[in-house]
């Protein structure tokens, strides 16, 4: 009869099998725990959501009270924390900072500097800093996705700038130069810039941006967070290889955007 044991060590679960036969499966149940443990390890809740996280938990918890002791039937409160266990694991969902780190060379790539959906691939004018033509990729972020945003290329920060505006809804067109926003603007060790765009949406009512200008930035590094539905904008030179489409679905700093056209250097 084989034997199995249960143990703890250095805060490891290991399951010890009395028995060569099982070998295969110590092992595999060992790396199983161990890629679950460093996933969760790696999830954390971004500290621009502490105060909303905490005031909704305090109001959920008194209309949840208020509910219970006003009604006699259970079903009412039973509906009431259902829902409210619904609405607050969506707010957590939203603000999850998940440790995110690419893997591979990141020379001439543009990551996805959120998690999302593409809803613009075109190429258009930009007005606010080069005022020329720019191949603009733009992705939209549901209240269902995390609100983080990643540093999508190496390099130098050139340009920090917010600009007040309207609130339209974040997939609308008119959103990327009407509604209010932050410009990014990074120059690549080989003297591409880029130009990222913050833009906060119909619900979002404050848009934040990490990086000052002068510090060097790269892949993996958070750029910034925007509260609630908004889109982040990339304008990349003319001659970029966009590597994805349009409806595609994004994951911040992991999904490879485009990849730019390697200049030549002095």
């Amino acid at each position: 009869m084989t034997s199995f044991f249960l143990c703890f060590e250095e805060n490891r679960l290991l399951v010890l099998v009395g028995s060569e036969k099982n070998a295969n499966f110590e092992a595999h149940y060992a790396t199983t725990m161990g890629k679950r443990l460093r996933k969760l390890k790696k999830i954390r809740l971004h500290h621009e959501g502490n105060a909303t996280l905490l005031w909704s938990a305090i109001v959920l918890i008194v209309i949840n009270f208020a509910i219970l002791h006003i009604f006699e039937a259970k079903i009412y409160f039973d509906i009431c924390i259902t829902v409210s266990a619904v609405l607050y694991g969506i707010l957590l969902n939203f603000f999850q900072c998940p440790i995110r780190t690419f893997e591979g060379e990141t020379d001439g790539l543009v990551l996805a500097p959120a998690d999302g959906k593409v809803v613009v691939v075109e190429e258009t004018e930009e007005n606010e800093y080069f005022h020329d033509r720019r191949v603009m990729v733009s992705i939209f972020m549901s209240l269902f996705n995390v609100h983080a945003n990643w540093i999508p290329v190496d390099g130098t920060v050139k340009l920090v700038e917010h600009l007040d505006g309207n609130f339209h809804k974040a997939w609308l067109p008119k959103a990327s130069d009407e509604n209010e926003h932050s410009l990014v603007v990074i120059e690549t060790p080989d003297g591409t810039e880029i130009l990222v765009r913050q833009v906060a949406g119909a619900m979002a009512r404050r848009i934040v941006t990490y990086p000052s200008v002068g510090e060097d930035c790269y892949v993996d590094e958070h750029l910034g967070f925007i509260k609630f539905g908004s889109r982040v904008d990339l304008y990349l030179p003319l001659g970029t290889e966009v590597c994805v489409e349009l409806h595609q679905k994004t994951v911040g700093n992991e999904t490879i955007v485009a990849k730019l056209k390697q200049q030549a250097t002095m």
